[in-house]
């Protein structure tokens, strides 16, 4: 893909960081800004636990896209600590901030997204997604009303981050507030995650869409093995950790059904992802309590 600038216009790059409470369509926001599926996503709230940067390169500009794990007010556990601690560390590493939340609901959660957002003094853009969900969109005046009268963003958007709408308006605000700065990456490159970070994370992808409510949230995946073999395939060793061993009975499921579900359509979304053959092994285990472990939690990759 060529990216020239014809216009000879100043060169724009800078961090850019999608903020906002569990489930409000954050990584969906990202994959469709970068054109490129770098986050998971699930029905699940809290899906993402990793900041994940997402490079997107145009003509005049470099927009570094950090997805963060959404902020909650629930943040018992070692883990969902790490979590808060993550999403607020991007807030004064980037250069511009967008709250994104859902059409027609605000709740106590978007408020302290806010209030942490307005408390760092940068451009705070207001991305209302799931626009689609809206049959009439004139419904939308009060609640945008509402939520902007006695707030100062920088900007207001309507996007659906599913359907892809609104998405050029949003990119332009984004630009227009990055400092002029030389491109940081290569103009094919999407992310700065390893394959071997996101195979882990398309495996547990399929454990929060294949497993129930609670289950998926004590579940972490960690690759011991990842590397070419001499047919052509790659080959991944993946270790799905559980906290209790009733729940490993649970992934593996009958007869050992449940992972084998879980492992081929693991297996299929990797070998789209990288565009070569899979050969994906599967092993669970059990580490008591290992969210509510500072240690465990720092040592399966997640950091604040």
């Amino acid at each position: 893909m060529n990216v020239e600038n014809p216009a000879g216009l100043a060169h724009r790059c800078g961090l850019v960081a999608l903020l906002g409470r569990p489930n409000v369509g954050k990584s969906t926001l990202q994959n469709a800004l970068v054109g490129f599926r770098v986050s998971i996503v699930s029905p699940k709230p809290q899906t993402t636990r990793h900041r994940i940067l997402g490079i997107a390169t145009r003509p005049d500009a470099q927009i570094l896209f950090v997805d963060t794990p959404g902020m909650h007010s629930d943040a018992k556990r070692a883990i969902n600590r790490q979590l808060n601690r993550a999403a607020r560390g991007a807030i004064d590493e980037v250069d511009v901030l967008v709250h994104v939340i859902e059409a027609g609901r605000w709740n106590d959660e978007d408020e302290r997204v806010w209030r942490a957002l307005q408390a760092a003094g940068k451009p705070v853009l207001l991305a209302i997604n799931k626009v689609d969900t809206i049959k009439n969109r004139e419904q939308l005046l009060p609640f945008i009303a509402q939520v902007t009268g006695e707030r100062s963003y920088a900007a207001v958007l309507l996007v659906s981050a599913r359907r892809a709408d609104g998405l050029k308006v949003l990119e332009s605000e984004i630009v227009s507030r990055l400092p002029e700065a030389p491109p940081v990456y290569g103009e094919d490159e999407v992310t700065d995650r390893s394959e071997r970070f996101l195979a882990a994370e398309l495996v547990r992808e399929q454990l929060m869409r294949q497993l129930g409510q609670e289950l998926p949230y004590s579940c972490t995946v960690e690759i011991e093995q990842f590397g070419d073999r001499e047919d052509g395939m790659t080959e991944i060793g993946a270790v799905i950790w559980v906290e209790r061993t009733s729940q490993k009975a649970i992934v593996i499921g009958a007869s050992g059904s449940r992972l084998k579900e879980v492992g081929t359509a693991a297996r299929l979304a990797m070998e789209r992802l990288f565009d070569r053959r899979v050969f994906l092994k599967l092993w669970v285990r059990v580490r008591e309590n290992w969210s509510d472990d500072e240690a465990a939690v720092k040592r399966f990759g997640y950091e604040g």
